[in-house]
């Protein structure tokens, strides 16, 4: 494999630069955000969301980098966007709802995949939750039509919460 030139580089770059449009607080377009996410690791808010008989409220995740299973519903921060709106966003695009938090998160965790170096490297943020209204019903968990993105509540950790997720098994139980 050859090196690449600096002018080869400064192309590239404009290239991608191009199909990200003047600014990446939106989001990245798919390609671009995996082949970032290969380079370095991805920040992310995850939400810890009880309820007063210390449920958990998860929901269900099934793609290509994680398979089937629940997780902890969380989103990855954009390009100079605050916690507080990552976390606001996936409240509502995940739940249908809004959230109040904490400001601190409870813990700071490094989750990555050694097998893998897309989406394989992760700074998760748990921020404690309480709900400000009921989750959306219509996204509420059907077992006999699992869909990705419905949620349910869980006492204790279930057993197919998605591996990387494991770390939060000492918040469920």
């Amino acid at each position: 494999m050859t090196t690449p030139t600096p002018d080869a580089i400064h192309e590239a770059i404009a290239t991608l630069r191009s199909a990200v449009g003047p600014s990446a607080r939106g989001g990245l377009p798919e390609e671009i955000f995996l082949f970032a996410s290969s380079l370095m690791p991805m920040i992310n808010v995850d939400l810890l969301i009880r309820d007063d008989t210390d449920r958990t409220l998860l929901t269900w995740r099934h793609d290509a980098f994680y398979g089937p299973g629940w997780h902890v519903p969380g989103g990855i921060i954009r390009f100079k966007e605050s916690a507080a709106n990552r976390i606001a966003a996936v409240a509502q695009g995940e739940l249908g709802t809004k959230v109040n938090f904490d400001s601190t998160p409870l813990g700071i965790f490094e989750i990555t995949n050694p097998k893998r170096d897309v989406r394989g490297h992760f700074i998760s943020l748990l921020y404690h939750c309480t709900l400000a209204a009921p989750p959306d019903d219509a996204r509420r968990f059907d077992p006999s039509n699992p869909r990705v993105g419905d949620w349910a509540w869980h006492s204790g950790a279930p057993n197919d919460l998605i591996v990387q997720q494991h770390i939060y098994r000492p918040y469920f139980d």
